[in-house]
């Protein structure tokens, strides 16, 4: 591997810590921004019968750019030959954007910070998505891709915590800024440009095709999508599953929740801890025996877990099986990021690919939003009927998701 600049010792648990230190500043500012902060700004701006219309529009917008962004943007940093500029330039528009969106005196105001905000991920996150595969060599990968679930996942924990224990918005908004530019700093200071990067020649039009002429990177990005969708389709409607279904929060003697939002929220904290809890070790596993036996055993038993919530809606069991089903996900999400850097097969265009490859995270959460209607439709013919297909319907897209892997040719 290059030799790295600087004083940290390269590819150690330290160092993969730092490289993936703004994907915990990225998870934390899109947990607080997307359920918390752009719902009260929109509120605090806009009259009430046309709040959710307005926040509607800007959701919408948002996921558009999503998912067109980090490709375009990848493109550009693999025409440069650069990563750290456009991780640097991103995290300061994304520091003011943030400010902005804090102050912002209308609803049009809130508007135009709110598409710079996105704007800055794309600048910051496109490029940054390629450094594990510029970086890492494919025995580590796990290991690096372990780091990057934990942090992430760990950035939803320590968000949710500062919005349950900071009640002021503006100030939320600040500390977001700051830990965005104090992580885009470590990486900056300790990790350094990549070595011996060579500018991607390619035009854009043949740069964006390249990669799905590789039969590998279609079956990696089609299995993420239909884990990711299963996961999204769970997590849109669980709140109002607990609510409909569950309609009892307590456990073990106690009552530990009084409303559905407040459950839903102990539940996702749970997942998030068991993720962070499995996603290194299931890393490292895979590393040593494979990526995909690692995918096999936590896909399907994610698929598996369906069963149990929808035979026992007890709110004690929930408890358990929202750990079990972050410590699954966890490993998921580590060794899944490992799989797609070991298919890539231009380092030149790194950062284009995981762009595109990204799109199978986006595209899914925009499609969750479209089985509300088949969700009301069953439950209208009869109570909870709707919950029972929408959760099979997840089985079967986790199941599909991991028995798909076996097409993956070039890894084990």
């Amino acid at each position: 591997m290059p030799r790295i600049l600087g004083r940290m010792r390269p590819h150690t648990n330290l160092w993969y810590l730092v490289l993936s230190s703004y994907w915990f500043a990225s998870s934390f500012k899109w947990f607080l921004v997307l359920l918390v902060l752009l719902p009260a700004r929109v509120a605090e701006l806009v009259p009430e019968p046309e709040r959710a219309t307005r926040l509607g529009l800007l959701f919408a917008i948002g996921a558009g750019m999503a998912l067109i962004g980090p490709p375009i943007w990848g493109y550009i940093s693999d025409r440069v030959g650069r990563r750290m500029p456009f991780l640097a330039l991103g995290t300061l528009l994304t520091a003011a954007s943030l400010v902005w969106m804090a102050y912002a005196g209308s609803y049009g105001q809130l508007v135009v910070a709110y598409l710079l905000l996105q704007l800055a991920d794309d600048i910051a996150t496109g490029p940054y998505s390629a450094l594990i595969p510029d970086l890492a060599a494919r025995r580590e990968r796990g290991v690096a891709s372990g780091w990057l679930g934990t942090l992430q996942v760990g950035g939803q924990v320590g968000a949710g915590a500062v919005g349950f224990l900071l009640a002021n918005l503006q100030w939320q908004f600040l500390l977001i800024a700051l830990v965005n530019l104090l992580a885009a700093l470590l990486i900056l200071t300790l990790i350094r440009e990549v070595p011996g990067l060579r500018p991607q020649r390619r035009g854009f039009w043949q740069s964006m095709r390249a990669p799905w002429q590789n039969a590998d990177f279609r079956w990696v990005w089609f299995t993420r999508f239909l884990v990711m969708l299963a996961q999204y389709i769970v997590q849109t409607y669980l709140q109002y599953y607990l609510a409909d279904v569950v309609q009892h929060f307590s456990a073990f003697g106690r009552t530990l929740a009084g409303e559905a939002f407040q459950a839903v929220a102990l539940l996702g904290l749970l997942i998030s801890i068991g993720a962070a809890l499995s996603a290194v070790p299931a890393g490292r596993l895979s590393d040593q025996r494979g990526r995909k036996p690692l995918i096999y055993f936590a896909g399907v038993g994610l698929a598996l877990l369906m069963l149990p919530i929808l035979l026992l809606p007890r709110f004690d069991l929930l408890l358990v099986l929202a750990l079990v089903f972050g410590l699954l996900y966890g490993a998921y999400l580590a060794v899944d990021w490992a799989l797609v850097s070991d298919v890539l097969s231009n380092p030149e265009a790194h950062a284009t690919d995981m762009g595109l490859w990204q799109t199978s995270i986006v595209l899914p959460q925009v499609l969750a939003g479209s089985f509300g209607a088949m969700l009301d439709a069953f439950n209208r013919q009869s109570a909870g009927l709707g919950y029972t297909v929408l959760f099979l319907l997840a089985a079967i897209f986790f199941v599909l998701g991991t028995l798909l892997v076996r097409q993956i040719r070039s890894v084990r």
